[in-house]
Formats: C-alpha cells, structure tokens, sequence
C-alpha cells in the first residue's frame, strides 16, 4: 500500500505547481481548445494575483515520497451557497486508478469543512468517472448533482457539505 501524503504549497513550491499545471493543460488539451504558445508552453500559467487571494490554497501530492500531483482549492464558486471549489486537480498518469484520488479529496474536505462545489467539463470522460463514483462513496450519498454551462462548455457540478463520515 503507497504512502500517500497532501501538503499544503509553500511559496517555493510554486513553481513546482505551474511546472505542473503544464501537464494538467496538456491532459485538458484533448477536450478544450488549447494550444501551445510559440515557445512549446501552454500559456495559461496561473496569475500571481491569484496565487496571493487569501482564499486560494494549493496542495502538493507525494505517492512514497515522490511528487505525484496537485490540488487547488478556492472560493470561486458558480454555486450559490458555495463556499470552496476544487479549481485544478492534477494526479500523474503512474497514480490513477490506485485509491490516490479518493484519499488526497476525501482528506481535503477533511480538513476545510463546508459547503463545497466539486464540477468537472462533461466531455472530460476520466473526470466524469472519477467524480461520478468518488461524490456518493465520500459523501454517503448525501450531494447533489446539477448541469451547467461554464464559458460555453456543458459541466456536471456536485454540491457537498465537508465533514462526512468516509465510506
């Protein structure tokens, strides 16, 4: 069984996350209109204005002591009564499908209680599958499920209240 571990992003390791949000935008290039800037990087690096918002909070991921990801949480929610959205969620392909997802989001919401949107661009069928079985097994059933366009694009968001028991 992989030692999994969520630490929470230093200043330094900021750099670390956009270096990784390469691979993120790389991943989302299949369902989105992406591309590459002349320089052969995709040109959507975060703004440091949004890395200074009180709200926002990243977080690394170790599998054994290796990186193996990151995980953003900020208040820009499309909800009402939202208060904490999973903006970036980025696990490398060696870390899928291996229980790391549901530990790094169940211990998450762990620590940030409240009302929480989770959403995901319908047309991403990786992200349809994980959050589709890991909402009702991490809430208990207890989360709802709406459509909605985001700049265009059909999404799928969930809506759960953080703390709930683990499953």
């Amino acid at each position: 069984m992989p030692i999994i571990t969520l630490h929470p992003a230093q200043r330094d390791d900021l750099d670390t996350v956009n270096n990784l949000m390469q691979f993120y935008l790389h991943d989302l290039s299949e369902w989105l209109p992406l591309k590459l800037a002349h320089h052969g990087f995709f040109p959507n690096q975060l703004e440091e204005s949004y890395w200074r918002h009180s709200a926002t909070q990243p977080f690394l991921i170790h599998v054994d002591d290796e990186l193996a990801g990151f995980i953003i949480v900020d208040n820009q929610t499309h909800l009402p009564d939202t208060e904490y959205n999973i903006s970036y969620f980025f696990l490398a392909r060696r870390w899928r499908g291996q229980g790391v997802a549901q530990f790094v989001v169940s211990t998450l919401l762990s620590r940030i209680p409240g009302q929480w949107q989770i959403f995901h661009i319908d047309a991403n069928l990786p992200a349809k599958r994980l959050w589709a079985g890991l909402i009702p097994r991490l809430s208990g059933g207890e989360f709802t499920r709406q459509q909605r366009e985001v700049d265009g694009y059909p999404c799928t968001f969930y809506v759960l209240h953080a703390p709930f028991s683990v499953a």
